[in-house]
């Protein structure tokens, strides 16, 4: 009999999917939702409690009351000022050691530890709805050029670099330059600097991939329709992500957004791309 489930939910609609394959299963769920983070319509018709990002302890308790022990970290978070955070004692304990000086990668391995030590078990999204991650080869119609390949060797290798550094995990390539990489506003803030530069040029590639080392269970890469709008906004020629290392919600939507917008969405191995670029640079 499988345990009940703590989804402790952040922004978007992945704690959505969640709580939907929760309720088609029939496994007992509960939701810790973040407040300033998590939406309501998302979580209001399920259990759950609000709670503050600083409210460790509060959010302890109410875990262990509902008999919870598998947890699963579903959603965007807005890293907060230490102001906003208004950590309580058990929190300010935990970040007095400088957590909030590492970058989201660190963060995110240090709350794991913490709450493994606390007895709990974290699981990943995909554990628990099956068939969320891209598989290899194109979402959609369309797919890649021998300009799109140029530059998706170069990206790769740009974000397997700034990875390393838990910078971010994108970056926009366009004929062999790089327009843009991830900083901790995320994607769409990134594509949105872009949109001024797609008046003058058009074509180039999203490249989204997980960090070296990074704790999947927690951060896997994602994108979703909003992604592949936000995309075509930027006139850009489409996305490439790692194959089973990211999620794709609603997948049949991505596939059509896609296809709507003339662009391509492809799954990769990475690391075929990280040979190419050795021969590139020969």
């Amino acid at each position: 009999m499988e345990t009940k489930l703590a989804i402790i939910a952040g922004g978007g609609p992945l704690p959505g999917y969640l709580i939907e394959a929760c309720k088609s299963s029939g496994r007992e769920y509960f939701v810790l939702a973040f407040k300033g983070q998590a939406e309501i319509e998302v979580v209001d018709d399920s259990p759950h409690s609000w709670v503050r990002l600083g409210a460790l302890e509060s959010s302890l308790k109410l875990l262990r009351k509902h008999k919870c022990r598998e947890l699963v970290l579903a959603g965007s978070i807005k890293r907060p000022t230490l102001y906003q955070l208004r950590p309580d004692f058990k929190a300010a304990k935990f970040l007095s050691k400088g957590i909030l000086n590492k970058g989201d990668d660190g963060i995110l391995k240090e709350i794991i530890k913490y709450l493994e030590n606390e007895g709990f078990k974290i699981v990943g999204a995909d554990e628990v709805v099956k068939g969320l991650c891209a598989t290899s080869g194109p979402i959609g119609k369309f797919t890649t050029t021998d300009v799109d390949e140029a530059d998706i060797v170069i990206g790769v290798n740009v974000v397997r670099q700034i990875g390393k550094l838990d910078l971010g995990q994108a970056a926009i390539i366009r004929n062999g330059n790089v327009l843009a990489i991830e900083a901790a506003d995320g994607t769409q803030a990134m594509l949105n600097r872009c949109i001024s530069l797609s008046r003058s040029s058009k074509g180039g590639v999203l490249v989204k991939l997980p960090k070296p080392n990074q704790e999947q269970r927690v951060d896997m890469p994602t994108i979703g329709p909003s992604t592949v709008r936000a995309v075509s906004d930027a006139g850009l020629s489409g996305i490439v992500i790692a194959a089973e290392k990211t999620i794709v919600i609603e997948a049949d939507k991505v596939s059509r957004a896609a296809n709507s917008a003339g662009i391509f969405v492809v799954g990769i191995n990475p690391d075929d791309y990280i040979v190419g670029y050795n021969n590139l640079l020969r």
